[in-house]
């Protein structure tokens, strides 16, 4: 037997049975039970015209019917308008001698085909018709390669098993009982019980772009007809319907033109002018209320011979209230239910066309694509039908469960969003909080909205363009789900909803699902800054600005001695900024309380908290060349300080810059190895060196500050030497007092030039014991210069001062006050000497005198301190 019987076989047990017994019962008058192919050509094989248009007698009852399988290699194919081969047709013939008649007028290219022939009501007939239309709809030209509806040269004959009438009967007796029209839940062709399971919507098409062209036609004639007043149902629908080359097709166009031509009528709704509900009403005033819809989706679907069933029931659209009980309530809308291929699906034409503007009692026209065959298991969370049947679910829900349920917007779903918790769109908070969380395949971003609650579910803003108010919970986003922990700021019942928008969108968020909180008692907690930026934790876009790492997580960050550190990874060089927000702190200070450090694979935030209570940090971030490019919001964090705070002398120096430390900027200008890789520096005896390499000679500034308000007896710029030996620098320092510091380091990067900023480093001192100040530089102090001795600025009076210092190329060195001593050149190139401080001089100049000028440049001051005089 070949595969095709065996697949026979297995879809109609009880027909390849029949056929066995007729054929044991043949055996005697026929020499083999199998026909020539071209015998059953002749007897058995119909145009395919027959298989997909039935006449109107097909309805009527009839004693048996013959059913057959062809292969035929159309010329023309009136279902898809174009030349296509077709795998399966059902062919209907209501009598045997009928059907000689017809195979023998349908002779020609016909291939051979197997054929069972079956008894049977004519609905079995219409079950097989839709079958074959599941088929095409499926694999029809627009959403299926050209290569794959090619028919291989083998699939061009078949064996042909031919059963007489007379043999089936019994079996024709046995299926009476069924009912004449499919009956909901029943398995009503071979497709689907092929297919074992119910079809999903994407089984029947993959996207709405294949309907683009109905679409387009729909739209464009739809308009036509309504300039010209034509309002007849019958013309509507042959003129939109025109083109349409499947049942799928037929339905869209229909669906497409109630979505687009009728308006939910809000006045009627709201009592304040008559309801249309009746057709022709409908079409001539284009708006109506949901029966004006489902009542003229029947009669369209009717004219082109689409089944179609008026579904009332609940919904959870205008003027349903949240949390109400539905039971013993009247239902109050309307939707459809068609047959296509067999199968029951559902659609809803009136929230299709759009949505309505309770605030401002008018309708919004917003062609919503999801209410079209959309799929049961999501049809559910906001239609409830009166009878159970039309859930379509293989396990029905109850009242009570439909009122539970969460309500979910069409974006919801059409942005392939999944809720993770909770199951039920009633919270009541535990210990004052209450948890939201959502799935997601594909990045998005999200934000909410918290307020008192509305019986009215349909109220308030379905868009968001940013928060407007997130100071009562915490959203954060990771890579595949959002969480969002809401803190109720008082006892009683509030409204969440939740918006999003596809990552990539730059359009407002759009409402996605909503909840109502109860909070018995709120929790006792401080105020949480507002965040803007939408949620917390690096940001779903922060990969594509360059951020890849964080060391924290989208959790609160405890602060421990009012101190933290931000550390961010990075893909390329970036520029960052950063802001601290809490609810009590001025704008000017939070500034005392960033120090950001810029390296070409990392970013640093140090952050100081002089508050206690919740603070915001958020990080900007750009590309680091494009200078042109504006910051954007790449992470946010929320701190909580509840400890120890850092005081206001603690604060990080004012002035400081955006780049802190060794980074991208100081590696650019051929500065590198540098002693100390961190931005902040601490030391507890008040001195400190700071070395690194300057590879390419650049020339050098140092600048040491703090806050303003301290002033100092010595200029602060007396607390730094620096020293330059090959490509060695060295910074020294000593501290005044105990403090913070900045110490900004400048480079000029062309001759000429003004000096740039290289980096500045943080140095807090912790020592209360004054550093002495250093001598006073001149710039005969150049590069390869050395003090070795004195190292410090302030010399005591009436003492002899050991001297040690290089000057290359220098001839001679003095020490000059009262009188002139010259050092003396030693065999490591060292001028060395002792000169006498003397009593009442107030300095010691250091100089030399290089290559044969006997002219002497100063190259530093010492200052003596001054004997207090007797009075």
């Amino acid at each position: 037997m070949t595969t095709e019987n065996t697949q026979w076989k297995h879809l109609c047990p009880t027909l390849q049975q029949t056929s066995s017994r007729h054929f044991k019962s043949s055996q005697g008058r026929h020499a083999s039970s199998i026909m020539s192919a071209t015998v059953a050509a002749q007897k058995f094989s119909f145009p395919f015209s027959c298989a997909v248009r039935l006449s109107q007698q097909d309805e009527m009852p009839q004693k048996g019917c013959v059913q057959a399988a062809a292969l035929h290699d159309l010329q023309e194919n009136p279902i898809l308008g174009k030349p296509s081969p077709v795998a399966v047709i059902g062919a209907l013939v209501h009598d045997e001698n009928n059907a000689q008649k017809s195979a023998k007028a349908s002779l020609g290219d016909v291939a051979p085909a197997q054929v069972l022939v079956c008894a049977g009501a004519s609905q079995s007939a219409v079950l097989s018709r839709q079958c074959v239309f599941e088929k095409l709809a499926v694999e029809s030209e627009d959403q299926r390669p050209a290569a794959k509806r090619q028919l291989s040269s083998e699939s061009a004959a078949r064996t042909i098993t031919v059963v007489k009438k007379s043999a089936v009967r019994k079996e024709a007796e046995e299926q009476k009982q069924l009912k004449p029209k499919a009956v909901l839940g029943q398995r009503t062709s071979l497709c689907a019980a092929a297919a074992g399971k119910r079809r999903r919507r994407r089984d029947l098409f993959t996207n709405a772009e294949v309907f683009h062209r109905v679409d387009s036609h729909v739209i464009r004639t739809g308009a036509e007809l309504k300039e010209k007043c034509v309002y007849d149902i019958k013309t509507i629908v042959q003129r939109i319907s025109q083109g349409a080359r499947n049942e799928l097709e037929r339905l869209r166009a229909i669906w497409v033109w109630l979505c687009h031509n009728i308006e939910y009528d809000v006045s009627g709704y709201l009592g304040r002018s008559e309801k249309l509900s009746s057709p022709e009403e409908v079409i001539a005033a284009g708006r109506g209320v949901c029966c004006g819809y489902s009542n003229l989706c029947t009669e369209m679907c009717r004219e082109v011979g689409i089944e179609c069933q008026e579904v009332p029931g609940h919904s959870k659209g205008i003027g349903y209230r949240q949390g109400q009980s539905l039971k013993n309530v009247k239902s109050d809308h309307l939707w459809n239910a068609v047959l296509l291929g067999g199968q029951w699906f559902l659609l809803d034409a009136c929230w299709g066309a759009g949505r309505v503007d309770v605030k401002h009692e008018s309708f919004v026209k917003r062609f919503d694509d999801f209410y079209f065959l959309t799929d049961p298991e999501e049809f559910i969370d906001s239609h409830f039908p009166d009878e159970e049947k039309w859930q379509l679910l293989d396990t029905p829900i109850t009242l009570e469960e439909f009122e539970r349920k969460v309500f979910k917007t069409s974006a919801f779903f059409s942005m392939g969003l999944r809720l993770i918790q909770p199951h039920h769109a009633h919270i009541v908070t535990d210990d004052g909080e209450a948890n939201v969380s959502l799935g997601f395949s594909r990045p998005a971003t999200f934000t909410y909205e918290m307020t008192q609650h509305q019986d009215l579910l349909h109220c308030g803003a379905s868009e968001q363009k940013e928060s407007s108010n997130s100071s009562h919970g915490l959203l954060t986003v990771s890579h595949r789900s959002m969480k969002l922990q809401l803190l109720p700021p008082a006892s009683g019942v509030y409204d969440v909803k939740v918006f999003a928008r596809p990552e990539s969108a730059t359009t407002p968020l759009i409402w996605v699902c909503s909840f109502t909180v109860e909070c018995p008692t709120p929790k006792a907690m401080e105020e949480i800054p507002e965040n803007p930026f939408l949620s917390w934790g690096l940001q779903p876009v922060s990969a594509s600005l360059g951020v890849t790492g964080s060391s924290q997580g989208s959790d609160v960050a405890e602060v421990e001695e009012g101190v933290f550190e931000l550390a961010l990874k990075t893909s390329r060089p970036l520029m960052v900024l950063c802001e601290l927000v809490h609810p009590e702190l001025e704008a000017a200070v939070a500034k005392r309380c960033l120090a950001t450090q810029i390296e070409p694979s990392a970013l640093t935030c140090h952050v100081l908290c002089p508050l206690r209570g919740f603070y915001r940090l958020t990080v900007f971030v750009r590309d680091y060349e494009k200078t042109e490019v504006k910051f954007q919001n790449a992470a946010n964090f929320l701190l909580h300080c509840k400890g120890k705070v850092v005081g206001p002398d603690e604060l990080f120096p004012p002035s400081l810059g955006s780049a802190c430390g060794p980074g991208t900027r100081t590696s650019e200008a051929g500065l590198s190895k540098f002693s100390h890789t961190t931005a902040l520096v601490s030391t507890q005896q008040g001195k400190c060196n700071i070395t690194f390499h300057n590879q390419r000679d650049l020339e050098l500034h140092t600048v040491l500050s703090r806050e303003e308000s301290k002033t100092a007896a010595v200029p602060l710029s007396r607390q730094l030497f620096c020293t330059y030996t090959d490509t060695k620098v060295t910074v020294s320092v000593s501290l005044p007092d105990a403090g913070v510091y900045r110490l900004g380091l400048y480079a000029r990067l062309v001759p000429g030039g003004d000096f740039n900023p290289m980096c500045d480093f943080v140095l807090r001192n912790s020592c209360d014991q004054p550093g002495p100040p250093f001598p006073c530089v001149y710039s005969a102090w150049r590069k390869g210069c050395v003090l070795f001795e004195p190292r410090v600025g302030l010399l005591e009076p009436l003492t002899w001062v050991r001297f040690r210092v290089r000057v290359p190329g220098a001839q001679r060195v003095s020490v000059v006050g009262e009188t002139r001593t010259d050092l003396k050149l030693n065999k490591s190139r060292v001028w060395e000497g002792e000169a006498d401080t003397g009593n009442g001089l107030q300095q010691l100049k250091l100089a030399a005198a290089s290559g044969e000028s006997s002219e002497m440049a100063v190259l530093m001051i010492f200052d003596i301190k001054q004997l207090e005089r007797e009075v």
